[in-house]
């Protein structure tokens, strides 16, 4: 199905170029080599999300959340943004992530049931991924109310799906983002099902309408157009470091795959449309308009699938070469500061545990 009013769209799904006059020159210094750059990321992140898949489906990881088909979206804000913004995501962020500088293996971590946190959030401005529907807004618009209080030109960011929009922690974001003017942008991928539920049934007008009821500017944006993500991301950060507030960005897309690898798409939605949105693939979009330009040759394309096979064993590797857990690590970083109720539990856990161990001189206890 078409989207049901117009967004912005610098290139069609054929390849061809869209003009226009707002957000052509948000992209001026955009050449063939960021083009290039910005296909590769896709072509690695969709390895990364294929290899992961693959991960699970042999019993190397627990659970994992495709972005297949969100490419442009998730690469395109991620590489407007700055490295001293502030990221906070939902958990199938993993191209923002790659984006971020996050390790293969911190990748991988929670899924394979390793840790509760996948990496140092101060080590790359991006917080770990929240699986709380909508949970992150809230965070997002506290650390902007920061940033402005501190009297930093920096942003934060939250991404959410369009069935986080229905959660009362995004919209009382919203609320505090407007009322304080807080330098964030509410990224919101419409990639058109919360799980089984269809985005019609939750929203009879655009999801990105809804923002001017709370006093805050939107955008609705191509969200398989890399380029023009990118173009509507820079004008909401554009806003953000000049005091102007927050901005909605609502950018429609499709999730091709299942809403995890324990779900099974095919009990809801039609083949049909999955057939139709193929044929707007992010990856393939920017190729045939690099193409058109004479900017992407046979040996181009195999460079990159040559990074992205070697990526693939990369991060397998990293999976696999995780060290299990110890027992106690459950008690890791549940408080910033010691805990003398956390520690007694640590304590009485160690003493049930040294009941289970065999005895010093043989024999069980």
């Amino acid at each position: 199905m078409e989207p049901r009013n117009p967004f912005v769209q610098l290139i069609r799904p054929d390849g061809t170029r869209v003009p226009d006059e707002l957000y052509d020159h948000w992209v001026d210094d955009v050449d063939a080599e960021v083009l290039r750059g910005l296909y590769r990321d896709m072509v690695l992140v969709r390895r990364i999300d294929t290899e992961a898949t693959s991960l699970q489906r042999q019993g190397e990881l627990g659970l994992w959340p495709p972005l297949l088909g969100q490419e442009a979206a998730q690469i395109g804000s991620a590489r407007a943004l700055r490295s001293s913004d502030f990221v906070f995501s939902s958990y199938r962020e993993n191209a923002v992530a790659y984006c971020r500088g996050v390790g293969y293996a911190d990748l991988m971590r929670v899924w394979r049931g390793n840790a509760a946190g996948g990496w140092d959030p101060y080590s790359v401005n991006m917080a770990p991924t929240q699986v709380i529907i909508g949970a992150q807004a809230l965070h997002a618009a506290g650390y902007a109310m920061g940033i402005a209080q501190d009297g930093m030109d920096d942003a934060a960011i939250s991404y959410f799906g369009d069935g986080a929009t229905s959660q009362g922690d995004v919209n009382e974001a919203m609320v505090f983002a407007a009322s304080f003017q807080a330098p964030v942008i509410f990224f919101c991928q419409n990639n058109q099902w919360a799980i089984s539920e269809p985005v019609g049934l939750q929203a009879q007008i655009p999801v990105s309408n809804r923002a001017p009821g709370f006093g805050i500017p939107a955008i609705r944006v191509d969200g398989n157009d890399v380029l023009a993500t990118l173009a509507a991301t820079r004008v909401a950060l554009d806003r953000a470091r000049s005091g102007g507030g927050p901005t909605f960005i609502e950018a429609v897309t499709y999730r091709m795959g299942p809403h995890t690898t324990a779900d099974d798409p095919t009990r809801y939605r039609d083949q049909a449309e999955v057939l139709e949105w193929q044929e707007r693939d992010p990856i393939s979009r920017l190729s045939a308009y690099l193409q058109g330009q004479g900017e992407f040759d046979d040996a181009f394309r195999a460079s990159v699938e040559q990074d992205a096979g070697a990526l693939a064993a990369e991060l397998r590797a990293a999976c696999l070469g995780l060290p299990d857990p110890g027992p106690d690590e459950v008690f890791a970083h549940v408080y910033a500061e010691p805990n003398s109720w956390l520690d007694r539990q640590e304590q009485h856990y160690r003493q049930y545990r040294s009941m289970m161990e065999p005895a010093a001189e043989g024999g069980t206890r």
